[in-house]
């Protein structure tokens, strides 16, 4: 079968791909730059390919084939500051008014569980954005889902992160509030299994695990899972916004996104019991079963996706994806060169192994300085790490940065930096012949961008010449 796949580069769409791929059937993603999707990753399989589209622009869905069987739509803007809901229904109509001139028999989407009576605003997007969907001719089967863990989810990241950081929570009285937490293994199963199922059709499904927690309960028994002695204390005093700032400061989230799910915890996230799991032969996993398979994971250094990976709006119209050279005009650079008689695969392997827990080679503590910096003023700061521990591919993040290249062929690896700063940053790394290039770039913003280069040169010239020669060693 011939499938439509959106969302291709988000935490679902990259475990759902694969998936698809190894069910025999030819995939078409529907992409935003095609720079940034990264066909080998999949075995560079003949029945899959992409097509540039803007949801938001309707012209560009043309491009979607028109004999294509099924899709699936997994987009939305969590992570996103600001009004999200008008954008979300303008892109599900656009991509519904193209689908239903296909012949496509079925769309397939992954939305919230909204059984409660006050929705967040999250969650009533999420809620508009099915309803638009099913205004179409095409079929729609509707998948609803609470809390997904998984190895790199937004919601189980976040609970590990003050899990394994805090021995001691002051925490809102949201944390009392129950969710349905499902594995995403079985996200997965649910999203290939109902494709082309015509009881589906026109239907919409919570699906769920079989442990109804709240969320203490969830920290709790993650801390269980783990062998850690945590204790968690509620107050009843502390306010949304203040919620937010916790969880963004505590965290490695975003602002946006921390605000945007304690809005959507202080709804209750329960599902409603249905047979399909039954009728489609899934097996629903434990809580703390899912924690086991997440860790073996993450042991195994198989991480397939992270929410952090997702590019918001800011970054993607600066269309910083596009540049695959840092900008030579209008700019200040630091270049540091070692000259090695042998330029080995170790010297790669370093070069692709840093950041993260592998830490940047020298004045690791001016590093997490920068990056405690950057979070105070509203940056997303080193707590994102690397997905993987020796590799990294394009549009991944790394702490601070964005994966703008890498190709251990080419021996070339280029950062863009996501974190606050008066300007655009880039820092390069590359080896030519028996030379080591290690390049940091700066595009200042007016005065204050100029001001601040100078300010930090004496800070480069020490982590900068060590960092190069801890990797030429």
């Amino acid at each position: 079968m011939k499938i439509l796949l959106t969302g291709v580069t988000g935490y679902i769409g990259q475990r759902l791909l694969p998936v698809l791929l190894e069910h025999g059937h030819e995939v078409v993603c529907a992409v935003r730059d095609q720079s940034r999707f990264d066909k080998g990753r999949y075995g560079m399989s003949n029945n899959l390919s992409a097509i540039e589209v803007d949801l938001l622009d309707a012209a560009t869905l043309n491009a979607i084939p028109d004999d294509i069987d099924a899709a699936y739509y997994l987009v939305h803007s969590m992570s996103v500051a600001g009004e999200f809901s008008a954008s979300e229904e303008k892109s599900a109509r656009n991509f519904i008014e193209a689908l239903d001139r296909t012949q496509a028999s079925q769309c397939i989407y992954l939305g919230g569980i909204v059984n409660d009576e006050k929705l967040s605003p999250h969650l009533l997007s999420r809620k508009k954005v099915e309803e638009v969907l099913a205004s179409g001719k095409i079929p729609l089967t509707a998948l609803r889902a609470g809390i997904i863990v998984g190895s790199g989810s937004a919601s189980f990241e976040i609970i590990r992160d003050l899990v394994e950081k805090l021995p001691v929570m002051v925490a809102p009285k949201w944390l009392h509030t129950r969710c349905q937490p499902i594995s995403i293994r079985n996200v997965i199963e649910f999203l290939s299994s109902v494709l082309l199922q015509e009881f589906t059709y026109n239907q919409h499904f919570d699906i769920y695990g079989p442990d109804i927690l709240t969320y203490k309960q969830m920290l709790l028994g993650f801390a269980e899972a783990r062998g850690l002695n945590r204790h968690i204390f509620t107050v009843p005093v502390m306010t949304p916004k203040l919620s937010s700032y916790w969880l963004y400061l505590v965290t490695s989230t975003s602002y946006a996104l921390a605000k945007n799910l304690v809005d959507s915890m202080s709804v209750d996230v329960v599902a409603r019991e249905n047979d399909l799991s039954k009728r489609l032969g899934i097996e629903p996993i434990s809580y703390q079963q899912a924690i086991k398979i997440v860790f073996d994971k993450i042991e195994q250094n198989l991480v397939l996706s992270s929410w952090k990976d997702a590019w918001n709006g800011i970054y993607s119209s600066k269309m910083v994806d596009k540049q695959l050279s840092p900008p030579q005009f209008g700019v200040y650079q630091d270049k540091k060169t070692r000259t090695a008689a042998d330029v080995s695969r170790s010297v790669v392997d370093r070069i692709f192994a840093i950041g993260g827990k592998s830490g940047w080679y020298y004045g690791d503590w001016l590093w997490q300085f920068r990056g405690f910096l950057d979070k105070l003023f509203g940056g997303v700061g080193l707590g994102r790490g690397r997905k993987n521990l020796r590799e990294v591919a394009t549009g991944e993040t790394l702490d601070f940065w964005r994966v703008i290249y890498a190709s251990r062929e080419a021996r070339r690896l280029l950062l863009y930096a996501e974190m606050k700063l008066p300007g655009e940053a880039w820092l390069e790394f590359c080896i030519d012949g028996d030379q080591i290039k290690q390049t940091t770039t700066f595009r200042p913003l007016g005065l204050g961008g100029r001001l601040y280069w100078y300010a930090v040169l004496p800070f480069h010239y020490f982590i900068f010449n060590g960092m190069i020669d801890k990797i030429a060693e």
